[in-house]
């Protein structure tokens, strides 16, 4: 049963969902400054976020575990102060090294305690609508386009790049330590144990248990698969669009309108999902991923990537969340930060590969084609990778002896 208290952890979730991961995505409006500044390669620069997403899936299954053992708080806590300081360090580097440690490795531990264990717990804090909730709190990844973007490309009107880092570094340790504050351990890992109880078959493995099964596998080949196709295409969005010849603050909407759509596709994939099912509504989303990608090789107006984006992002950013409300129902609450940190940790793989690849291909070919290619291979493989989900356990009622 929800408890009215699993709203206020929604809306913390997503807060911090939007301000940290806007803040690591933010590097996709830097670039360009930060290489005409400093003459490092994009490539190099782009690395950075290969750091920084191979951080994230570390963190978010050494979080997911910590928020298992010791609630979400101190997770919250722990990924505000990591989010700030890598800012700060970031702007202060005199090295594409530094940058890149500094950037990544920072950025991506707190991006990781936001992502997963914050999914994780706004999950086990309902079972009706709980992938609405789940959604919601994914919402703020998609508000992340529409909120940091936009400030980091006004701060650049005003500040070089290294100024307008600092100044996002300080909002951000503002805005999110309090809102740390407000996180609770879910009430239904007690529930769970008492008598009466909804069951979810596989409840009672161990995590260790859990990540040996066949369910957990498919779970994680499925996410690595989605983010590899995904990662690059959004990841150098704007980059593309000035490629095509529109200016930059226009080139910075069409990442915004990209993660408005991801707003708007969250909530209604995770509508559809509460109706029909996790898995069908999933392997629609990553139909329709795909076929997005492929649109972007045949777009150059601005008009055009105005409509192509809006695809593209409805589709990945609907599709996100599911992952969390399918390894709920397969694993249930108890172990879930842990089970979904860890295919986060898988998927992060996927997402390490997309900005370092793109920014390569760019550097050696002068053009983004090969990049969205070959995300439409790899996004179409993720639709069959899908289709061999188990069938998703039937909750059962525990009856006392």
């Amino acid at each position: 049963m929800e408890r009215q208290y699993g709203w206020v952890i929604v809306a913390v979730g997503a807060l911090m969902g939007c301000v940290g991961m806007g803040a690591m995505f933010s590097l996709a409006v830097f670039l360009d400054p930060i290489a005409a500044d400093t003459g490092w390669s994009r490539a190099g620069i782009s690395a950075s976020m290969t750091v920084a997403f191979l951080a994230m899936g570390a963190g978010a299954f050494f979080w997911g575990a910590v928020s298992d053992r010791h609630g979400p708080r101190i997770v919250g806590i722990a990924g505000a102060l990591l989010l700030g300081i890598g800012l700060v360090l970031a702007s202060r580097a005199t090295s594409l090294l530094g940058f890149q440690l500094a950037y990544g490795l920072f950025l991506g531990l707190a991006v990781g305690a936001f992502f997963a264990p914050m999914m994780a717990t706004a999950s086990a804090w309902f079972d009706r609508h709980r992938a609405l909730a789940v959604s919601l709190v994914s919402a703020g990844l998609g508000m992340a386009p529409l909120t940091v973007a936009p400030f980091a490309q006004w701060l650049l009107t005003g500040h070089d790049w290294r100024g307008a880092q600092l100044v996002i570094g300080l909002v951000a340790l503002a805005i999110l330590l309090p809102a740390a504050l407000l996180l609770r351990r879910p009430p239904m890992l007690a529930l769970a144990a008492a008598p009466g109880a909804a069951a979810t078959p596989g409840a009672g493995l161990t995590a260790h248990q859990a990540l040996r099964t066949r369910q957990f596998v498919v779970l994680a080949v499925t996410f690595l698969a989605c983010c590899l196709a995904h990662s690059g295409p959004i990841f150098h969005v704007v980059s593309y669009a000035v490629y095509c010849g529109v200016p930059a603050m226009a080139a910075v909407s069409v990442y915004g309108l990209q993660g408005l759509a991801g707003l708007g596709g969250r909530l209604l994939l995770g509508v559809l999902a509460d109706r029909h099912g996790a898995k069908p509504v999933l392997i629609g989303g990553l139909l329709l991923q795909a076929l997005a990608i492929g649109g972007f090789l045949v777009t150059r107006s601005l008009n055009e990537l105005y409509v192509v984006a809006a695809v593209f992002g409805l589709a990945y950013g609907g599709v996100m969340p599911l992952y969390a409300v399918l390894a709920r129902e397969y694993f249930g609450p108890r172990i879930m930060g842990t089970v979904f940190g860890a295919a986060t940790m898988v998927s992060s793989l996927g997402m390490a590969a997309g900005p370092a690849v793109g920014g390569w291909i760019f550097d050696r070919f002068g053009s983004y084609a090969g990049l969205h290619l070959s995300s439409l291979a790899i996004g179409l493989g993720a639709v069959a990778i899908a289709f061999t989900f188990p069938p998703v356990p039937r909750v059962r009622r525990v009856v006392p002896a």
